[in-house]
C-alpha cells in the first residue's frame, strides 16, 4: 500500500518521515517530489572494478547548467534530506525526467525503514541534455510495512551509507566479500 499525500503528511507530523527542506508544493498526491543537489561526480577510471573501491571526483553544476552525456555514468545528490522510520521509501523519476531521456537510477530506486541521509542518483541521459541545481529530479513514495523491522537500517553496523551526506557517494561493493 502506497501512503497518500494526506498519510504522509500524518507520518511528517508524527516524525516517522522526515523531509528536509520542505515545501507544501512539492507535496503530490501520493508522492513528494525531490530536486537535484549541487553536487554530480564522475568515475576517475573508464573502467570500473567491483572488488576495487572506485574513487570519484565531485564538481558542481555551475549556475548556467552542466549537459550530460551519453555513455557516462553521472553520481547526483537529492537536494532534500529524507528519513523514513516506519515505511520503505522508493525513488523514482519524474515523467518529465524520463521524457527528456534522463534516468536517475540504475537499480537502487529503493530505500530501507531507517534510512536517513540524501538520496545518490545513479543518473544516464540518452542523448546530451541540460541539467540544473534544484530542478525536480524525482519523486519519493512510501510504502507500508507488513510486520515488525528487527534491525533498522541506520542500526546497522554494516550498513555502507550511513553518513550524512550532501555529495554523491561512490559505490561500496568492494566493502562486500564474494
Amino acid at each position: 500500500m502506497i501512503l497518500s499525500d494526506k498519510r504522509i503528511l500524518e507520518e511528517i507530523e508524527k516524525g516517522t518521515i522526515v523531509i528536509e527542506p520542505y515545501d507544501q508544493k512539492c507535496l503530490g498526491t501520493n508522492s513528494y517530489d525531490v530536486h537535484l543537489g549541487k553536487y554530480l561526480a564522475v568515475y576517475k577510471d573508464r573502467v570500473l572494478d567491483a572488488k576495487k573501491h572506485n574513487t570519484i571526483e565531485h564538481f558542481e553544476i555551475p549556475p548556467e547548467g552542466f549537459v550530460l552525456q551519453p555513455n557516462t555514468l553521472y553520481l547526483g545528490v537529492t537536494l532534500e534530506y529524507t528519513e523514513t522510520h516506519a515505511h520503505v521509501p522508493f525513488l523514482e523519476g519524474k515523467s518529465s525526467t524520463g521524457r527528456l531521456g534522463i534516468d536517475i537510477h540504475a537499480t537502487a530506486g529503493k530505500g530501507d525503514v531507517g534510512f536517513c541521509n540524501t538520496w545518490t542518483l545513479e543518473i544516464s541521459s540518452t542523448q546530451p541534455v541540460r541539467i540544473y541545481h534544484g530542478m525536480p529530479i524525482g519523486q519519493l513514495i512510501y510504502f507500508v510495512v507488513e510486520g515488525e523491522v528487527e534491525v533498522m537500517y541506520n542500526s546497522k553496523g554494516n550498513a555502507k551509507y550511513n553518513g550524512k551526506t550532501v555529495k554523491p557517494v561512490e559505490s561500496m561493493m568492494f566493502k562486500n566479500e564474494f
